[in-house]
């Protein structure tokens, strides 16, 4: 790995691996069309001679194949997060995570780049059959998709695996994440119970009951994690060249714990106010917990606690208020 072609690279997640990238003196091509990344997240690495952002978007497949010229590494990262709101734009998830994809692999074919890290999600297993014993595990049956975004994911995960078998990919890592935490965060629970804090301290509308189980990680030991298993060249010696990695914490929150620790850490003690159900919206899967013996086996481990980084998303949240007014 010498130069690396990250999408999304003005996201959350791809702007902190792109920092990771270049200090560990690398040289790395950034590609967004810059609809929901920050060009503020690369204000670091646009002062980095190892480093070019190039905007366009991955449904231009010649730009695309231009770009990625050089490159020895993708890391494919860019895609639409919005699960809530996925039936007010159902054709957004088609393009910009299924055909996205299918596009970076065959930009990836035409350039000979042979190796792929791609952002899947534990949102592919649906609502698993899970327990606080029984986190779910790589090889868990997929019983029923429960959002477009779970399902435009599995789609992108198949036609990677697919490249892999066809001997297009030399390598190819598939990681499932969890929720993930951490500085330039833009969505997700603690961004929008922080949002409400802000306009009305004295009471929070929370979607549900409150009683969700969910398992989040850490932005830095996402990056940790890819980068570990990519380096140690897991894929190149498996069965079809493909590894997939659950990536989390071996714990989980109930959605009033996050409230608790983000309250708590404000200092506030709002009145709740719980919409109902078991669910916020269609496609919450209710508990979510991911078993992480397989990345773990490796020599991975999380350094951060869920509430550490609940925390530490708080923290950043306070110091960059900038953010709410980039997404309105």
């Amino acid at each position: 790995m010498e130069h690396v072609f990250v999408t999304g690279a003005a996201g959350f997640i791809a702007s902190n691996l792109v920092d990771r990238l270049l200090a560990d003196g690398l040289m790395v091509t950034g590609w967004d069309n810059l609809s929901t990344g920050q060009l503020r997240f690369l204000e670091g690495a646009q002062q980095h001679p190892r480093f070019r952002l190039i905007r366009g978007d991955n449904l231009d497949l010649p730009a695309l194949t231009a770009a990625m010229r050089g490159a020895d590494f993708v890391c494919h990262l860019a895609a639409n997060a919005d699960v809530k709101d996925g039936w007010q734009h159902p054709r957004k998830d088609l393009e910009q995570n299924t055909i996205a994809t299918f596009n970076v692999l065959e930009a990836m074919r035409a350039n000979g780049v042979r190796r792929i890290a791609f952002s899947s999600t534990g949102s592919v297993y649906g609502e698993a059959l899970v327990t606080p014993e029984r986190p779910t595990p790589e090889d868990d049956a997929f019983p029923i998709q429960t959002s477009l975004y779970g399902a435009s994911k599995t789609a992108g995960e198949g036609l990677i695996a697919a490249y892999a078998e066809g001997g297009q990919i030399a390598e190819a890592y598939l990681f499932r994440f969890v929720s993930i935490l951490g500085e330039r965060y833009t969505h997700g629970h603690v961004f929008d119970f922080y949002k409400q804090l802000i306009a009305h301290p004295d009471h929070l509308r929370v979607l549900g009951d409150g009683s969700q189980r969910k398992s989040y990680l850490y932005v830095q030991d996402c990056i940790d994690a890819i980068l570990h298993v990519a380096r140690a060249g897991t894929a190149r010696t498996a069965k079809h060249h493909t590894q997939i990695y659950n990536l989390g914490t071996p714990e989980f929150v109930q959605v009033t714990d996050s409230i608790r620790f983000i309250c708590g850490a404000l200092g506030l003690s709002p009145r709740l106010e719980f919409t109902g159900g078991d669910r916020g919206w269609i496609g919450d899967n209710p508990f979510i917990f991911l078993d992480t013996k397989k990345i773990q086996a490796t020599g991975w481990r999380p350094k951060l606690t869920i509430e550490q980084g609940i925390i530490r998303t708080l923290r950043w949240l306070e110091a960059n208020r900038w953010v709410y007014e980039s997404r309105r």
